[in-house]
């Protein structure tokens, strides 16, 4: 009795590729569920509250000296910026408030109807007074 196999070709492509596609969803499933989990969530934390810690001393004398480079070589900080930011959202407040202030007195100026330009008796002495000296 010869039982035929039916013959697989090692070379195809497409075998190749069913193959990883099965083997990356069945890893995707497994890595979704741990990920997920509550102990993974805890594992995760105490890691990184472990670095933190760790990397605390390092990460000042880090930022001491850069200031110190800074300052030497006359360049501004990460600080002097976040004081200048501020500054300037200050101003932007208030030319925004300006602004608005002007927008009312300009509205409030056209409600009102333009005067005649008359001459007052005390207005035309003055002028006269004036032209004579």
């Amino acid at each position: 009795m010869s039982d035929k196999q039916p013959s697989v070709n090692p070379f195809d492509p497409n075998a190749w590729r069913d193959a990883r596609d099965t083997y990356m969803d069945a890893w995707s499933k497994v890595m979704v569920a741990t990920v997920n989990s509550d102990q993974y969530a805890k594992a995760a934390g105490a890691i990184l509250d472990s670095y933190l810690t760790a990397s605390s001393p390092f990460r000042e004398v880090l930022e001491k000296s850069m200031l110190k480079v800074l300052e030497q070589l006359s360049m501004p900080s990460r600080q002097d910026f976040m004081v200048l930011a501020e500054r300037f959202t200050h101003i932007e407040m208030r030319l925004d408030d300006m602004d608005a202030k002007l927008d009312r007195l300009v509205k409030q100026t056209a409600a009102v109807p333009p005067r005649r330009n008359r001459t007052t008796p005390t207005a035309t002495k003055k002028k006269r007074t004036s032209a004579k000296r």
